[in-house]
This record gives structure tokens, C-alpha cells and sequence, in this order.
């Protein structure tokens, strides 16, 4: 599939370049994650957390909400699921990366969406996204051969177990707090979590 640049005017409609932060010493911190040869991914990092930028974050980006800093690394070139949340994401590009990203409304009034859909986006190493709340979006995909480092920003708590349990409509989708999931049956998910996605599951390799 084509891969655009998070330059390219097509990407306005599921986020923006955030250029009013220095994010150089979250960069280089982010450079001491592991890279393992699957993914990993951890909501709320103390070292990532501790850097001073971490409150010009939370001021500038996020209008003073608590938020988190976490990482997702790894190699990935497969959709696999797709997520939303209620806030927008910010993802900071320490490598080369790209996004497969959709667009919430898409979704059926069945609660299924079509992968044909899905647009992919290159995240330049050094570029740091915000990813609009309306979009789908799920692992990042690997650029090349190395894998990917990702630094995750997103209002506190996120993506962290749920109290309660979830049910009917779109509450079945909710698998943590603040995420909601549409699987694809060929993604490898756990058993048990929701489905969603109709089509390919989209391989860039």
C-alpha cells in the first residue's frame, strides 16, 4: 500500500505535527528502551516520566490534565486490531516509523470496520504526531529492518485494567481504560477480545 508522510495534507483528517515542544531529551532517553523482536508496550515509564519536559507536555499538549509517558517498541508490519480513545495520542518518533491509521465515523452501524480503509503514514525519526481521538490506530509498523521506538503520551491511566466489566454495544469494546478495541480474527489477540475488522489484515512488509 502507498505510504504517505504525516507531511502530506492527507494526514490532517487523523492528526497533526506537533512543533511547539522540544521533545530532544525524551528522544534520547527513548533511545535506552528495548527493542524486542515482537512488540512491547508500557503505558507509564519513571525515567520518561522524570524528564523535565514531561510538564511542558502536560501543560502545552494536554492543558494541564495528568498524563502518562510510556513506549511502544518492537517489530511489527501487520494491522492486526485497531484502537481509539476518548483524548488525542501523541506519538514521538524515535526511529523511523509508520502509522496504519483509520477514521472513527467509518466504523459500521454493525460495530464492524473495513480495513480497505486504512491509510499508512510515515512517522519520521525525531517527529513527534499528535493522533486526533477520532482515529483508529494500533502498533506502529516498522520502518525497515531495525524495528521501532515509539514514546507514548496519553492522559493518565490509559490503557490500564479495567474495574468493571463492559458489555453490550460499544462498551463490549472497551479492554482497558480509555481504549477501545476492534480486532481482526487473524491478529493474534487473546481470545476473548473483540472483533471488528472485515478485510485484509493489512501487512506492509
Amino acid at each position: 500500500m502507498e505510504i504517505k508522510k504525516v507531511t502530506d495534507a492527507a494526514f490532517k483528517k487523523y492528526g497533526r505535527v506537533v512543533d511547539n515542544i522540544d521533545f530532544s531529551e525524551l528522544l534520547k532517553k527513548l533511545e535506552e528502551t528495548p527493542c524486542p523482536e515482537d512488540v512491547v508496550y508500557e503505558p507509564s515509564v519513571k525515567m520518561l516520566e522524570e524528564l523535565p519536559v514531561f510538564d511542558e507536555i502536560q501543560t502545552k499538549a494536554y492543558g494541564e490534565l495528568p498524563i502518562q509517558i510510556g513506549y511502544c517498541n518492537g517489530h511489527n508490519y501487520q494491522l492486526n486490531a485497531l484502537e481509539y480513545h476518548r483524548s488525542s495520542e501523541l506519538n514521538v518518533a524515535c526511529t523511523d516509523a509508520v502509522l496504519l491509521v483509520g477514521w472513527q465515523p467509518d466504523i459500521a452501524e454493525d460495530g464492524t470496520y473495513d480495513t480497505s480503509l486504512v491509510e499508512a503514514f510515515l512517522v519520521p525519526k525525531g517527529t513527534t504526531v499528535e493522533v486526533y481521538a477520532t482515529t483508529l490506530h494500533y502498533a506502529p509498523c516498522c520502518a525497515g529492518e531495525d524495528g521501532f521506538r515509539v514514546g507514548i503520551v496519553l492522559p493518565k491511566d490509559t490503557n490500564l485494567p479495567l474495574d468493571k466489566e463492559h458489555a453490550g454495544g460499544e462498551d463490549s469494546r472497551i479492554t482497558a481504560r480509555n481504549k477501545w478495541l476492534l480486532g481482526h480474527p487473524e491478529g493474534g489477540l487473546p481470545e476473548g477480545s473483540p472483533m471488528g475488522l472485515v478485510g485484509e489484515n493489512i501487512c506492509i512488509k
